[in-house]
Formats: C-alpha cells, sequence, structure tokens
C-alpha cells in the first residue's frame, strides 16, 4: 500500500481507549467477518512458541483494513456521509474504504499515483470507489486528494494516524483476547502504526502484563528509527509492501512509543519463508505483510521459546506471479530445487553419464541449458546447468557427493 510521507494526522482529538475501541466492536458488528483465531500445532512445532494465528485475511477484501475504515465512516454526520469521502491509497485501504463506503451509500473517492499496477485500480472500482489517478508518487496522489478534499467538501479518512481508525483495527485485539485469554505476547505488523496502536491499547487494557512486539522489513524501518532511534532510513523493493512506509503517523508513533514493549525488524527470506510456510501448512495466503509476525517470530525463536505467541495475519493480496516465486525461491532455499553446473567434455554419451547418476539417486531434472560459447574452457569443454528436484537436501546432498567421486567439477548456483 506504502501510504507514507507527508501525511499530517486527522484533525481532532488525539487520545485512544478502550472504550472507543469496545465501542468500536459493537459499531461494525455484523458488518466485517469476526475472524477465526485458531493455534497451530505445526507452526508452534517449527518456532518452539504456541503459536495462535488471527486470520484477518479473510475478511470480504483480503484485509484488516475494513474495520478501521468502516468505524470511520459510521461517525460520520448524515451531511459528511452524502457528500462522500476521499482517501490517498494504493492499496488495502482503498478497498476497505470504498467497500463500506458503498455498502452505506456514501460517495468514495479514491486517489492513486498513475504508476499504480492495473490490478489494484480494477480492485478499488470493483468494490465501488471512483479512483482518480494523479501524480507519479504517492506524495503527488496524497496532495491532491487533500486538494479535492478542500474543493469538493468530501471528508479525509486516514489510512492510519486517526483515532476512529485505529480504534476500529483495536477490535482485533478485544477478539483475540476474548478467544485466547492466556496469551503472552502479541506479535503486530508495523506500517503507519493504526493496527498496532489499536491492538496494542486494547490489549494494554485487558492484560497489562501482555507482551506487545511490532515487526517492520529491515527496508522499511521507519517506526523502529522513531521510537528506537537511528535513521530509520528505508529503501528498496520489500515483499511486504503493506508496512512500507516511510514515515509512520504522528499520533501512532506516540502510541506505540507509551505501549509497546519492543519492534523487530525482519528480513526478506525470512518474510518469503513466512509466507511459503503458511501456504503449506495452514493453506491460508497472506501478502507479506501479513506473514510478518510469523516471520519475527521464526528470526528469533529464543525469544519466543515456550511463549502463547497471537500473531495477526493482516492481509491476504499477493500477486500471484509474485506468490508463485516465493514459493519457488523457498523450495530453492530447503535444498528441494537446486541448480548445480557441471564441466563435462563435449563428446558423445557425457551428459547420459550423468543422467544415469541423476537417475539412480532419483533426483528429478526440470531443465538442462548447455553453455559452449561464453565460457573460459577449452573448445571441446562446455558446462551444463542441471536444474532439479530432490525430496530433501540430504538427497541432494548424496547425488553431488556422487558425482564428484566420479570426477566431475561441479557447484551449485546459489541464490542471491
Amino acid at each position: 500500500m506504502n501510504e507514507q510521507s507527508k501525511i499530517a494526522p486527522a484533525a481532532g482529538r488525539s487520545d485512544l481507549t478502550i472504550d472507543e475501541i469496545r465501542a468500536a466492536c459493537e459499531r461494525v458488528r455484523g458488518a466485517v467477518v469476526e475472524t477465526v483465531m485458531s493455534h497451530s500445532k505445526t507452526l508452534s512445532n517449527i518456532t518452539g512458541a504456541n503459536i495462535y494465528l488471527k486470520f484477518e485475511n479473510h475478511q470480504f477484501t483480503a484485509s484488516f483494513k475494513e474495520r478501521g475504515a468502516l468505524n470511520a465512516l459510521l461517525l460520520l454526520s448524515e451531511e459528511r456521509r452524502s457528500k462522500g469521502v476521499i482517501a490517498a491509497s494504493a492499496g488495502n485501504h482503498a478497498q476497505g474504504l470504498s467497500y463500506h463506503a458503498t455498502r452505506l451509500g456514501i460517495p468514495a473517492t479514491i486517489v492513486m499515483p498513475v504508476t499504480t499496477p492495473v490490478v489494484k485500480v480494477m480492485q478499488t472500482e470493483s468494490v465501488g470507489g471512483k479512483v482518480v489517478l494523479f501524480g507519479e508518487k504517492f506524495d503527488d496522489a496524497y496532495a491532491h486528494a487533500r486538494e479535492l478534499e478542500q474543493e469538493q467538501g468530501l471528508t479525509f479518512v486516514h489510512p492510519f494516524d486517526d483515532p476512529d481508525v485505529a480504534a476500529g483495527q483495536g477490535t482485533i485485539g478485544i477478539e483475540m483476547l476474548e478467544a485466547q485469554p492466556d496469551l503472552d505476547t502479541l506479535v503486530v505488523p508495523i506500517g503507519g502504526g493504526g493496527l498496532m496502536s489499536g491492538i496494542a491499547t486494547a490489549a494494554r487494557a485487558l492484560k497489562p502484563d501482555i507482551e506487545l512486539i511490532g515487526v517492520e522489513a529491515e527496508l522499511y524501518p521507519s517506526m523502529y528509527g522513531a521510537v528506537k532511534g537511528g535513521s530509520g532510513e528505508c529503501a528498496g523493493d520489500t515483499l511486504a509492501e503493506g508496512i512500507a512506509v516511510k514515515e509512520p503517523g504522528a499520533l501512532t508513533r506516540q502510541w506505540i512509543s507509551e505501549l509497546v514493549d519492543d519492534i523487530l525488524l525482519v528480513s526478506e527470506a525470512d518474510l518469503e519463508r513466512a509466507v511459503s510456510l503458511l501456504l503449506q501448512i495452514e493453506k491460508t495466503v497472506v501478502e507479506g505483510a501479513g506473514a510478518a509476525g510469523l516471520a519475527a517470530v521464526l528470526a528469533n525463536p529464543e525469544k519466543f521459546s515456550g511463549k502463547n505467541v497471537g500473531l495477526v495475519l493482516c492481509g491476504g493480496n499477493i500477486d500471484t506471479r509474485l506468490l508463485a516465486n516465493v514459493l519457488i525461491r523457498d523450495l530453492a532455499r530447503s535444498g528441494r530445487l537446486s541448480r548445480l553446473r557441471i564441466t563435462l567434455q563435449d563428446r558423445p554419451g557425457a551428459l547420459f553419464k550423468v543422467m544415469r547418476t541423476f537417475d539412480k539417486h532419483r533426483v528429478n531434472i526440470i531443465e538442462i541449458y548447455h553453455q559452449r560459447i561464453f565460457t573460459n574452457l577449452p573448445a571441446k569443454g562446455l558446462i551444463t546447468d542441471i536444474e532439479c528436484e530432490a525430496r530433501d537436501k540430504e538427497q541432494l546432498d548424496a547425488l553431488i557427493e556422487d558425482l564428484r567421486s566420479q570426477g566431475y567439477s561441479l557447484h551449485r548456483v546459489e541464490m542471491d
């Protein structure tokens, strides 16, 4: 979503209380999904913690953002409803606000950069939002949205830095602790900070000694830098685009600094592994941001060992091609997929002899690529790249050892 930088906090009050979150629970009840909270035996075995998952990716728009957007909409006066709402967003906030505004008969305008992928524009329009494309960057779209707000008398609904929005997100915290009162720790993704602020406010009021841990991608440590110090420099393409926020909210920064115990940073490899595990084990699709909590637990097992840990799978909107790439890369890291580069002599039967060894170890060959020209080998030499699939790392290691014992020069082509 990348709703970032130069986003001023909502006008008005700056407080956020458990009473407001309880009121939000009643307000949105029946209009958003009270998502499942379940224990994962397999993930618990892998991590050494007792893992409980909150499936917010099962909302209609596949994101928790519906809760805050709806709560803010329901608090509007009839006059403001009739004039309509506006937001700047290229992600989950756009869809959540558009869906519920349309359902309530409230006109919704969403300003997106012209560089927004067509699929995100179509998804927002499909749930009733009117999309306006403006500017090359999010900041440009945001500035234009504020201009339209003034020109047309619309109400701007902030993606995170608004007590009403944060209160709606906080309903997740109440649901989690009602479903599993003995949770020791909640691990929650942080982008702009609305989700963490709402959940932390609710959880701290209901269970004061609970441990609250936020998670950001290493490439976008904005809240980490704001709360814990450091540059907080943000740049790069992260799988967790939903929490790739360069500048956290002013209000959310205050709430998080007061309530949250720690913020952890996770690598892209950790995020990829978490997305893959959730699909393989829980049979659920999550986006990078939605997997950030599990990524943090996987990367810091000693911190969570033996604890009852609640994780929020905050969204499931991931491009299918990107998801496929993540799954294949995870297979490669685990040793089930590999590319072996083998030096052969360019003569009849050379490749056949290698194939017999693959067959002997029951390792499946996916693709073969010969390189005769762009190499520093002698003219009668060639390099062969063989992409293959093994049962596990041990089976692949046995194949490599056998080939080397036969005198072949080979190495694995490693992933970056």
